[in-house]
């Protein structure tokens, strides 16, 4: 295996399960040093990826976290910002509560961790930053309010820092995935009163008749956090099977 990243310093958040821990762990394997960072434990003990204890919308965890990063490093070469959670309603069924919360662990604290690691990264005049955005960001689904809104904004969080600071070596690209087998997918389909039936249903709709992979999407932002992607700026890259351009199931 070749190392894309070797020597390099990476973050990613909600790197205890799913997609964070695949992309954590496939940055370790090519060269990088990697920092997962979640408010859970990781299952896995291991030196790299490190585990560090923090929530993406407290700012002041996170402060900590980079803090140590650059003391023993000096550097933050790559972030991640994969951390989220599904925030499903009737949009006049929302509380105020739950519009905050979509939109504090969805989008404010993809903002949060770019805001923290962007002055180390303008200093050294190079970085690369992969936000974790969804085809939610691109299609709506009916009975998915808020979620969309704030993959949207992400999605446009991506664009704007890309352009705000592509003269000065900074990168900001995102990936919008599709279905992913998950835990909380895998979780999904257990509940269902029939879950091999539901998972056909849903494997049924994808062109490629499979449900993708956490690593299909940790590839793709592998790549992005490489060099081998230095022109590639404010771009969002789907990973869904070619499901949203469906124009009718």
């Amino acid at each position: 295996m070749s190392a894309r990243l070797l020597g390099k310093v990476a973050l990613v958040t909600g790197a205890a399960s799913g997609i964070g821990a695949a992309t954590a762990r496939l940055f370790a394997a090519h060269g990088a040093h990697v920092f997962g960072l979640d408010r859970n434990p990781s299952p896995e003990r291991a030196d790299n990826p490190a585990h560090l204890i923090a929530d993406v919308t407290d700012a002041e965890s996170i402060g900590v976290a980079v803090a140590r990063i650059l003391g023993q490093h000096g550097r933050i070469d790559v972030l991640v910002n994969n951390a989220g959670a599904d925030v499903f309603s009737e949009p006049l069924s929302l509380s105020d509560a739950d519009w905050e919360r979509c939109l504090s662990l969805n989008l404010k604290g993809a903002w949060n961790m770019a805001r923290a690691v962007l002055p180390s990264m303008l200093e050294q005049g190079a970085g690369s930053i992969v936000n974790i955005a969804s085809v939610h960001g691109h299609k709506i689904i009916p009975g998915a309010f808020p979620y969309p809104v704030a993959k949207h904004g992400l999605i446009g969080l991506t664009r704007s820092l890309g352009i705000e600071y592509a003269a000065r070596g900074i990168r900001v690209n995102s990936i919008s995935p599709g279905l992913i087998l998950v835990p909380r997918i895998e979780a999904w389909f257990a509940s269902q009163p029939d879950p091999e039936a539901a998972r056909r249903v849903q494997t049924e709709l994808l062109p490629p008749k499979r449900i993708g992979t956490p690593e299909e999407v940790a590839h793709t932002a592998l790549f992005l956090a490489s060099d081998e992607a230095r022109f590639i700026n404010a771009t969002d890259i789907l990973i869904d099977g070619g499901r949203s351009q469906l124009y009718h199931e």
